[in-house]
């Protein structure tokens, strides 16, 4: 070989060799992602926001990053395996929609980095230390689903002049459900209502709940937080709907199928934040060292069509401060 030649394929070899190391050091970060739904169709009021929010940041899917969707189409054993699933193939990141895949990944993983978007209780479900020191692997945004149970239970009373008897909605899967029915029942005792909870550990369960709830003589329902409520959008509605019971829920997404109000945290935003959070970590924050985030401004969402249904006159009062309502 003559040693033109050589030196040519030598430097062809070397530039290859430099592109290859640089390709690699600019490995594509793949984030997994574990909904609580069945499908893309199935999470179409969320999934196209953190989308969306990765590319307002400057992520392009095939491009500098990868999303890893894992749908458990609410199933515990589901919410398990892709938990397992996605932390074997060794993802960057895991974003845990609900209380229950946050559970499962934090249980299958202390390394890989978690962000959850709808955190009930951090603290209590033992996903963080604190909310401002988080302290191991997972970090994200709390719901505070358990603080806003006297609130909730007011708005309803003053939507419904004749509210007395009130059943409570629970996820019975979700890890704080037992502190929801204790909040919500000493809310209750103040505010001079009596109050009685039916569980619910499959969406196929929702009907016979409400029905439960309508045999009852109960004149007011309140939806609790858990993979099934979120999730069973226009099957509580429906149901609600069905048995003509004044129903409250906790997003505002919910209210278009038939309840009556609802009162919670802007939940397309808390997704936004939830990308945000991904982003520094892949920058290269730490979890441990990212305070879970808190809400500071609540929505209100009323629907008079269903009022109106209902026979109930929402007070001047309600409708001054509702953020949206549907008419």
């Amino acid at each position: 070989m003559r040693r033109r030649d050589f030196i040519a394929g030598f430097g062809a070899t070397a530039v290859w060799s430099f592109a290859a190391r640089a390709q690699q050091a600019r490995k594509i970060p793949r984030i997994g992602i574990l909904w609580h739904a069945g499908s893309v169709a199935e999470e179409s009021d969320y999934l196209p926001v953190v989308v969306k929010a990765f590319n307002d940041l400057g992520y392009i899917e095939g491009k500098n990053i990868e999303l890893e969707h894992r749908f458990p189409a609410e199933q515990p054993d589901r919410f398990r395996l892709y938990a397992r699933e996605l932390v074997e193939s060794k993802v960057d990141a895991i974003i845990a929609v609900t209380p229950l895949a946050a559970r499962e990944v934090k249980q299958a993983t202390s390394t890989i980095p978690v962000v959850f978007v709808l955190g009930s209780d951090p603290v209590g479900d033992g996903l963080v230390d604190s909310l401002a020191h988080p302290g191991g692997n997972a970090t994200g945004l709390s719901i505070m689903a358990v603080d806003l149970s006297g609130k909730r239970l007011a708005l309803l009373k003053e939507a419904v002049p004749n509210l007395s008897r009130v059943g409570l909605l629970v996820d019975s899967r979700d890890p704080v459900s037992q502190r929801v029915v204790s909040a919500y029942s000493s809310a209750a005792k103040v505010l001079d209502l009596s109050l009685e909870s039916f569980e619910v550990a499959a969406p196929d369960a929702i009907e016979a709940a409400f029905s439960a709830i309508a045999r009852s003589g109960l004149n007011g329902v309140v939806v609790g937080p858990g993979s099934i409520m979120f999730n069973e959008r226009a099957r509580i509605g429906s149901s609600a709907l069905a048995q003509k019971i004044p129903t409250e829920v906790i997003n505002a997404q919910m209210v278009k199928f038939g309840p009556l109000l609802s009162y919670g945290q802007d939940y397309p935003d808390f997704f936004r934040r939830a990308v945000a959070y991904v982003d520094r970590i892949l920058k290269g924050a730490r979890p441990a060292d990212l305070p879970v985030e808190q809400p500071t401004r609540f929505n209100m969402v009323l629907n008079l069509k269903t009022a109106k249904l209902l026979g109930l006159n929402v007070p001047a009062s309600l409708l001054s401060v509702a953020d949206e309502v549907i008419e």
